[in-house]
C-alpha cells in the first residue's frame, strides 16, 4: 500500500517540500492547517477570521483526501492568543455537532507560530475502505 501526497490548489506551506496531508490506506494525517484567505493569498489580522478561515480550509484538505468532518478522529489546535478557544470551539460545535460523536482534541497555547499566524491545526482522520 502506497502513501499519497494530497495537494490542494491556492493552499500550501510556501516553498517547503511538504504537502498539505498524507493518505496512507485509510489513514490521513494533514500538516498544518491555517486560516490563509484565498481572496487575497495571506492572513488576516483577527483571530475569529483565522479560525473561520482554518477550519474552510480543513475542509478542502479532508475532501481532497476522500474524508470530511465525520472521518476526524484527533484534531490539535495551536494557539498564539488566549482567545482563539472560543473561536475555535464556535467552529468546532459546527464541525462536529453531535456530542456523542466528536473526534479528540487537544488545544495548546503556542507562541511560536510564524508572523501573524494566530491559530494552526492538525488532524488524523480515517475513511472506511482505502485506494
Amino acid at each position: 500500500m502506497s502513501r499519497t501526497s494530497i495537494r490542494v490548489d491556492g493552499f500550501d506551506h510556501g516553498a517547503q517540500p511538504i504537502p498539505v496531508a498524507s493518505r496512507k490506506g485509510s489513514l490521513i494525517a494533514t500538516g498544518g492547517i491555517y486560516g490563509l484567505d484565498p481572496e487575497t493569498g495571506t492572513l488576516p489580522d483577527d483571530v475569529a477570521a483565522q479560525t473561520r478561515l482554518m477550519f474552510w480550509q480543513l475542509e478542502r484538505v479532508l475532501s481532497a483526501a476522500g474524508a470530511g468532518f465525520d472521518d476526524v478522529v484527533r484534531m490539535t489546535v495551536y494557539a498564539k492568543v488566549p482567545e482563539a478557544r472560543a473561536h475555535v470551539n464556535e467552529h468546532w460545535l459546527k464541525a462536529f455537532p453531535d456530542p456523542a460523536s466528536r473526534p479528540a482534541r487537544h488545544t495548546l497555547a503556542y507562541d511560536g507560530l510564524p508572523a501573524n499566524m494566530l491559530v494552526q491545526c492538525d488532524v488524523i482522520a480515517m475513511v472506511d475502505g482505502h485506494d
